[in-house]
Parts: C-alpha cells; sequence; structure tokens
C-alpha cells in the first residue's frame, strides 16, 4: 500500500474518505511524530503502522489511497512524557481520533488505558509500556453523511415548553412501546411516544447527553455505571448502548419524526471536561495526543489539572483548536443529525479567560453568535461550574437562556410554607427580573425548572425530607442536602389518604408556579405523573428501575397529569403569562385601570413595604392586566390584547384565607383551583369587589373581563 500527501488532508480534521482513498489529520502542536496504525477487521491486529508524514499549521497529516470506508484505525504519538511540563506523550497507547464519526465498539476502562505506571509518584512518573489496543475500540473510516435540512418551525420563545428526558429512562419501563425498542432512540420516535408528547403539550424535548460516554474506574468496581451521560470521551460519536443498530442515523431519525409532529429537539452536550479526568486518569484520546493543548493545565505546575468541572479536568476553550473542536461538533449534531438546539453543561467553564474569570464576551460565544448554523438555534447555558466565581446566573450573552435554579428552590421554599419567601417568590414569577431584566433582557432568558434529572423528582420533593442515596454505595454522603422539601407526615410512601392529598395539593401548586411565571418553563420527563427516585435526588448511576420512568403510575384520567395538561394549555391560551418584555407596573390601561401588574394582599389592596418585610407574609396575588393602547399597533403588548387580566392567588398557609377581589368594575372567572379536582371548578361569573376563601396551601388562578362576552373560555 503506497502512502502520500495528498490535497486537501488538513481540511477537515480526522479521516475523510473521497472516493479514491483517505485523508487522516490530527491535530497535535507538540507531538515529534505521529503514526497511523490500521486494524483487520476484528480490530484486535495491528496490520499495518504508518507515519502521517506532513506537519502544517500544528496538524500531523497524510494521505493513503485506496483505503475504503469500514477501515479500522487509531494513532500512536511519539513525544515527552514529562507530566510536570503537562506532555503525556505515550506510543504504547492507542488514541482515539477526536474526529472519528464512529468506533468499533463501546470504550471501557481498563488498567492499560493509564499511561503512567501505578503506584509511581506523581512527581516521578513512570510510563507504562503496556499495550493499550486490545482494550480500545477503533476509530472507523466513513463516508461524510449527508446534511439534513433545518427545522423551518423552529419554536419562538414565547411557544417554547421544555420536557427534559433520559434516552434510556424514558422508555424502558414503558410496555406501550414496543419491547425491542424501549430504551432506545427510536422509541421517542415511536407513535405512541409522539402521541403522549403531543397530548401533554410540551414543545421541545431537551435529551441528556447523546455524545459517547464511558463509566468512571470507581463506578465500575463498584458495579455501577455512569447513567446520565456526563463522562463523554467523544464529541462526534453517539452513545451506541441507545441503539438498536446504527446511533447516529437513530438519533437523526428522531429529529426528523419530531419535526414533523412540530417538536423540537435539544441536546445536553457536555465539552467542559472529558472522562479521562485528573492527573490519575487513563489516556483515551486528548491526553495521549496534545495534553498540553487540550486541557486547562496550572501554569505554575502543568501537572495539575485545572478543574473547573469537579470530575478532574477542563478543555482549555482558550486555544484555537480546542474551540475548532467544539464549534465543529455543534456543527455536526446541527448539520448531519438536525438538532434545533443545546443545553450547555456547566457552560461558565466554557467562558473562563485564560483559567481565571468568566467572561461574557469569550471568543466561546463570540464564535457561536458569528456562525450562521449555530447562531439560529436555541442555546441553553447550566451557568454555573465548581470554580471561583463560577456561578453567573444572568450573565450570559443577550440571545442565551440559562437555567435559573433559584427558581426551582424559591418555589419549593415558599409552597413548604418556610417564612420570608414572598419577596424572594414575587420576583422568580415575574422572570427573576433581579438577574434578567436589569440587563435588558428577555423574561424567556430565565428557563424556569422545579426539578431536573439532578435532585429530587416533583414526587419525591413532596414526599421526602432527606435524601436517600444508599444505593449509589458512598454512604448517604452524596447528593445534595439542601432540597427544600418536605414529607407532610410520613416519610416516603404512605397510603395515609390526608397525606397524599396535600403531597398532590402541593405538587400542583409548584406546577402552576412553573407555568404561570414569566420565563421559559422546563418540565422534567414523569413529573406529570409523580415519577419517584425513591428519594435518591442523585441517581447518576442508577440504571435500573430507580431511574427509569415508572409508567405504571400514569394514568391519563390522574388528577396531576390532567393537571399539567390543563396548565400548558392555559399558559398558550393566556399571552399576558408570556410577555416578551416585563411589566413593571408603569402602565395603566384606559379600559380596564388596572397596572400591567401589581401585587395584591388579602384585603384587595396593593402589597406594601410592610406586607413585604412581613416573614409570615404567604398570601398575595400577582395580577397581570392587558394595556395595549387600540390605536398603538407597535406596542410590545400587542400579543396580550387578548386578555384584559388574570389575577393568580397564592396561598402557602396552612390556614384558609379570605380574599377581596381588586375594587375595579367587572367580572372574574374561576380557572382553576388547586384545592379541588379540575371537574369541580365551578363557571360562574364573580363581581370586582367580592369576596372568597382560599383554601389552605393552594393555588387559584381568575381572569377578568370588563364585558362578561370577552372572557375565554
Amino acid at each position: 500500500m503506497s502512502y502520500q500527501v495528498g490535497p486537501g488532508q488538513t481540511n477537515p480534521l480526522g479521516a475523510q474518505y473521497d472516493g479514491g482513498g483517505t485523508n487522516f489529520a490530527l491535530f497535535s502542536a507538540n507531538a515529534e511524530l505521529v503514526e497511523l496504525c490500521l486494524f483487520d477487521a476484528s480490530g484486535m491486529e495491528e496490520i499495518q503502522r504508518l507515519k502521517l508524514p506532513t506537519f502544517q499549521d500544528d496538524v500531523h497529516c497524510g494521505y493513503v489511497p485506496g483505503l475504503e470506508p469500514g477501515t479500522l484505525y487509531g494513532y500512536r504519538c511519539h513525544g515527552p512524557f514529562e507530566p510536570k511540563l503537562g506532555h503525556r506523550f505515550n506510543p504504547n497507547k492507542l488514541m482515539l481520533d477526536p474526529y472519528a464519526r464512529r468506533l468499533s465498539g463501546e470504550l471501557t476502562f481498563h488498567p492499560m488505558h493509564l499511561d503512567y505506571v501505578p503506584g509511581s509518584l506523581a512527581s516521578a512518573r513512570v510510563m507504562d509500556e503496556r499495550d493499550s489496543a486490545p482494550v480500545t475500540p477503533k476509530c472507523v473510516v466513513t463516508v461524510d453523511e449527508p446534511d439534513l435540512p433545518p427545522h423551518k418551525t423552529l419554536r419562538g420563545a414565547d411557544e417554547t415548553i421544555i420536557y427534559e428526558m433520559h434516552v434510556k429512562g424514558y422508555s424502558q419501563l414503558n410496555e406501550a412501546i414496543a419491547p425491542s425498542s424501549r430504551g432506545t432512540y427510536r422509541a421517542i420516535a415511536s407513535d405512541e411516544s409522539i402521541s403522549y408528547l403531543k397530548s401533554l403539550g410540551v414543545t421541545s424535548v431537551e435529551l441528556l447527553p447523546v455524545h459517547a460516554s464511558t463509566s468512571e474506574p470507581f463506578l465500575r468496581e463498584k458495579g455501577m455505571t455512569n447513567y446520565w451521560g456526563y463522562n463523554n470521551y467523544h464529541f462526534f460519536v453517539m452513545q451506541g448502548n441507545y441503539a438498536e443498530q446504527n446511533a447516529l442515523e437513530e438519533l437523526r431519525y428522531i429529529t426528523q419524526r419530531l419535526h414533523q409532529a412540530d417538536i423540537e429537539v435539544i441536546i445536553d452536550v457536555v465539552y467542559n471536561h472529558t472522562a479521562e479526568g485528573g492527573a490519575d486518569g487513563p489516556s483515551y484520546s486528548f491526553r495521549g495526543i496534545d495534553n498540553l493543548s487540550y486541557y486547562a493545565l496550572d501554569r505554575r505546575d502543568p501537572s495539575v489539572y485545572w478543574n473547573y468541572s469537579g470530575c478532574g479536568n477542563s478543555l482549555d476553550m482558550n486555544h484555537p483548536r480546542v474551540l475548532q473542536l467544539v464549534m465543529d461538533s455543534l456543527r455536526y449534531l446541527a448539520e448531519k443529525v438536525g438538532v434545533d438546539g443545546f443545553r450547555f453543561d456547566l457552560a461558565s467553564t466554557l467562558g473562563r479567560c485564560a483559567h481565571t474569570k468568566f467572561f461574557s464576551k469569550h471568543q466561546f460565544f463570540n464564535c457561536i453568535k458569528q456562525d450562521p448554523v449555530l447562531s439560529k438555534l436555541k442555546l441553553i447555558a447550566e451557568p454555573w461550574d465548581l470554580g471561583k466565581e463560577g456561578y453567573q446566573l444572568g450573565n450570559y450573552p443577550d440571545d442565551w437562556h440559562e437555567w435559573n435554579d433559584q427558581f426551582r428552590d424559591v418555589v419549593r421554599r415558599f409552597w413548604r410554607g418556610d417564612h420570608g419567601m414572598a419577596p424572594e417568590f414575587a420576583k422568580r414569577m415575574h422572570g427573576s427580573s433581579d438577574h434578567f431584566n436589569e440587563k435588558g433582557r428577555s423574561p424567556f432568558a430565565s428557563v424556569n425548572f422545579v426539578s431536573a434529572h439532578d435532585g429530587f423528582t416533583l414526587h419525591d420533593v413532596v414526599s421526602y425530607e432527606n435524601r436517600h442515596n444508599e444505593a449509589n454505595m458512598e454512604d448517604n454522603r452524596d447528593g445534595h442536602s439542601h432540597n427544600c422539601s418536605a414529607n407532610y407526615g410520613a416519610e416516603g410512601e404512605t397510603s395515609d389518604p390526608a397525606i397524599n392529598q396535600i403531597r398532590l395539593q402541593q405538587s400542583k401548586n409548584i406546577l402552576a408556579s412553573l407555568f404561570l411565571a414569566q420565563g421559559t418553563p422546563m418540565l422534567l420527563a414523569g413529573d406529570e405523573f409523580s415519577n419517584s427516585q425513591q428519594g435518591n435526588n442523585n441517581a447518576y448511576c442508577q440504571d435500573n428501575e430507580i431511574s427509569w420512568l415508572e409508567w405504571n403510575r400514569f394514568n391519563e384520567e390522574d388528577e396531576l397529569f390532567r393537571f399539567c395538561q390543563f396548565l400548558i394549555q392555559l399558559r398558550k391560551r393566556h399571552p399576558l403569562i408570556n410577555r416578551p418584555t416585563l411589566p413593571h407596573g408603569l402602565t395603566v390601561s384606559d379600559k380596564t385601570g388596572l397596572t400591567d401588574i401589581s401585587w395584591i394582599n388579602m384585603d384587595g389592596f396593593e402589597m406594601q413595604a410592610n406586607d413585604w418585610k412581613s416573614t409570615g407574609c404567604r398570601s398575595f396575588a400577582m395580577l397581570l392586566a392587558a394595556t395595549l393602547d387600540p390605536t398603538d399597533h407597535n406596542s410590545v403588548d400587542t400579543i396580550c390584547s387578548l386578555d384584559d387580566a388574570i389575577v393568580i392567588i397564592f396561598n402557602a398557609s396552612d390556614k384558609d384565607k379570605k380574599f377581596r377581589f381588586p375594587q375595579k368594575e367587572g367580572h372574574w372567572k374561576i380557572e382553576f383551583n388547586t384545592a379541588r379536582q379540575l371537574s369541580d371548578d365551578s363557571q360562574t361569573m364573580l363581581a370586582a369587589n367580592e369576596e372568597i376563601e382560599i383554601s389552605a396551601r393552594s393555588c387559584v388562578m381568575y381572569s377578568y373581563a370588563h364585558d362578561q362576552s370577552s372572557i375565554q373560555g
């Protein structure tokens, strides 16, 4: 077999078949020599080793004529093994091509993946000479996939309702799905799944990571796996154990099918770290290819990794080639897989300048902003990492959305009945204006959630006072201890009807807060039918019934499920809940005399400073009103013109309370009362200034209209 330099071999990186052979290009600024290793069809025998002959722009490259798709390969990188200087080259270790599109199998940690002799001192590491090829999957030469057409019906921010799910856990126990498809990509795109998502009313599914990931060695030792998948070792290859046959094709199938149903697909991506971990971790790819370039290292001692992720390492997003890798990976998901957006895990790491502070104008954000493909997609940040000054809620670029954990905690604490939560609760319902609107950002920038994959499910928030993570085999020390939860008289499941009624009512209160707040709501899959994780609030390693959705709890006639459906439709029906800009109580409607927003005490008057300062304040109302001037067709309030006003009354007290409607003319119609079933709600019109009773621990919503005939049905 001849070997030569071919045209265009450095762009793009990876292995590109051109019809007559394959171009190989690998970035490694510090390697002295890169060898291409070719393997037989079994992947066990190395049949040829060839030097990449050309080095330009820090890329080692070459062309192998006649080499066809399906060929198995890997790299061996030669250079200094000097961890104290940041170099971890070890040609005994077979490296995965970071740009490979397919692997011959799943990667599982083996001691031979360590590039150093175990037991050797960190200050004087000895290079391990065992060959890792027998325990490493091989890269596969592939033909470039065709682009998928972009989703033409990308949802507007005011329409977006996100549904977070795990690919496997979503369907593994769903008997409505064909047994062969349960737990796979295809299950999400099945007729049964799409019908369910449409009936629920969500507009966007957010999938936990689908990039190839592996389990940490300490989990393997305990016989467990990294179920969530936040331990990626590759940014182009998709997780294979969710596929019936071909992971990439099946993920493409998901996006096409869901797009046909007018549902968006958002992918959770992890670019803050890799599965190679810290200084004692394995060498799969980046570390052995060019450790000094790929990772953020301590300049005073390059053997030390900056660990903003808490997982041992952090990718160096200030290096242009690392930034290129991430951008190429994102475009691959957008163009080849067809996704509509991304949720960036521990996104603050991606915006750190030279291993220091977070910067909202970091080159990472600028690269996305100027990209003609990525800039059009939904971009969601988890706005923190574990480094100094890592918590950056509200500080991301204007066109980004951000997970709002403060919404979660405040809503839980308010409904639990904690003292002094009324002012904070009002801020969260007002779109967290203290974090977003003060910087001129839209309320949609706040992704409001009350539960997510990390932490208690909604059912567990109202059923457990403490975490119960014993199954994780860490003596119940792992996971968050600040759950803002309550059990209302019994820890865990109970047959007591009184306790279960309170739990149902509190679940409805929390969901009502989620869907009626200004911002972008995100629902955790299963919360709509009381899915439980048995009190485990850190189920990342539980690939079993603890984490899989309990579809045996689902009943389409169940009150909580029906209420969740109702809230989603209610949100869509009332534009006042979906304002593109936040109201501030400064505009008064000539028609109703009501301001665009006001906070009302239980006597029907506007809340005063003393009301807010009272630590015992647990009952008040939020009134939203349309203030559209009919002659002003450019008003941002135009979308709200269908509503005259709505009032949402919150009573987190354990006592019934009297509430008097604001002293205006007109009528009020009940929309819901969490203390009653939906079917029990009366359609009776109430006159303005009328007094009603609000049950303990309940939320009630009414629609107002000057004219009874204009109240929406």
